[in-house]
């Protein structure tokens, strides 16, 4: 394993760090301490060519200023809180509003937007990146001192390993994912509509116009989001199903998986051959196909346009602390939160 750390930009007076991490396959990792975000992924296709698989900036001054999440690291909560308020033992607490009444993505300020504390770890076969980042108590409107680690390892499997682990002083809420946006054409040489995604879930949780979860948990059998045996996302960018139209054509919903199964999360691009498996602990995968990706920017190079990438963000289900039916977000003092993700890059 080979790690290089060089200087990315700064911020606030502040050196943001770039970390590469190259495996023995020629599989590299970028990311900063910015967000703890994931920059690039390089990988082979079947012809044996190393391109970028997501979506990403060359300047941290773009990150900054635009970015959708690219990368990123959510918290302290991921998905919408509606309303942008919650209730704990009684007190409510009230939140930043950053997209119409709701909160969304731990607000304007949330973990996107704050530098963490990072280092190296090196073994025989792999090598990690180790993020920290303590949210006071009341940051955002949450309350408690919130101490998060964020651990990214890449081995020599082509597999990138998200650990997260969060300790607080106080009762709070905890929902973390990352936000990466994937394209496994390679360096955006196409969108995602051929991709093929296959998860294995037989319930989507419905939306409400806000894109907020109705409590309704809607069965996938006969329709787009039945994806068990993997269909293509264009059929879902086609798909008449009035939640498909809702957000624009395509996913932006939660997917409860199913308990036990080995391939759990896969998508796969038949034009590359790259095929990338995600398997987690968690019970839930928010799946956004960039419906409403837009602006004023540049994606090194390419425009913004819907359909240019695929999040598959494992989390708890959004909005959980309005819906005693999901499963809880709620993190009691001195309790830890640990959870774990893997991407695994292979060929189809």
């Amino acid at each position: 394993m080979e790690v290089k750390k060089k200087l990315f930009g700064e911020f606030n007076g502040q050196k943001i760090t770039s970390y590469t991490i190259r495996n023995a396959n020629r599989m590299e990792v970028t990311c900063i301490d910015y967000g703890c975000i994931i920059t690039e992924i390089m990988v082979s296709n079947k012809q044996g060519i190393i391109e970028n698989v997501v979506l990403g900036f060359d300047t941290l001054e773009e990150y900054i200023h635009y970015s959708p999440y690219f990368g990123s690291i959510i918290g302290r909560v991921a998905g919408r809180i509606g309303q942008s308020e919650f209730e704990l033992d009684g007190i409510t607490h009230h939140l930043p509003e950053n997209e119409g009444k709701n909160h969304l993505h731990g607000g304007p300020k949330g973990f996107h937007h704050v530098i963490w504390e990072s280092f190296i770890e090196e073994k025989a076969d792999e090598a990690s990146i180790i993020f920290s980042y303590t949210s006071p108590d009341g940051e955002a409107g949450y309350p408690g001192n919130l101490k998060v680690d964020v651990k990214y390892t890449i081995n020599n499997n082509n597999e990138i390993v998200i650990a997260y682990k969060a300790n607080t002083d106080k009762k709070t809420l905890v929902n973390l994912t990352n936000h990466s946006y994937f394209n496994l054409s390679g360096n955006l040489r196409r969108n995602i509509l051929e991709h093929e995604l296959k998860i294995s879930s037989d319930q989507f949780l419905e939306l409400d116009q806000s894109l907020l979860p109705t409590g309704k948990f809607m069965e996938v059998a006969d329709t787009a989001f039945d994806l068990r045996k993997g269909k293509k996302i264009l059929e879902a960018a086609e798909s008449d199903h009035p939640q498909n139209k809702l957000v624009g054509g395509g996913y932006d919903h939660p997917f409860l998986l199913n308990a036990n199964t080995l391939d759990q999360i896969s998508l796969s691009d038949s034009f590359s051959g790259r095929k990338l498996v995600v398997q987690t602990d968690l019970p839930s995968v928010v799946v956004y196909t960039s419906n409403m990706l837009e602006g004023n920017f540049q994606i090194r190079g390419n425009s913004p346009e819907k359909h240019l990438g695929i999040c598959l963000e494992t989390q708890l289900p959004p909005d959980a602390m309005n819906h005693p039916e999901f499963p809880s977000i709620v993190l009691d003092k001195n309790e830890t939160y640990q959870s774990k993700t893997s991407y695994r890059f292979t060929l189809v």
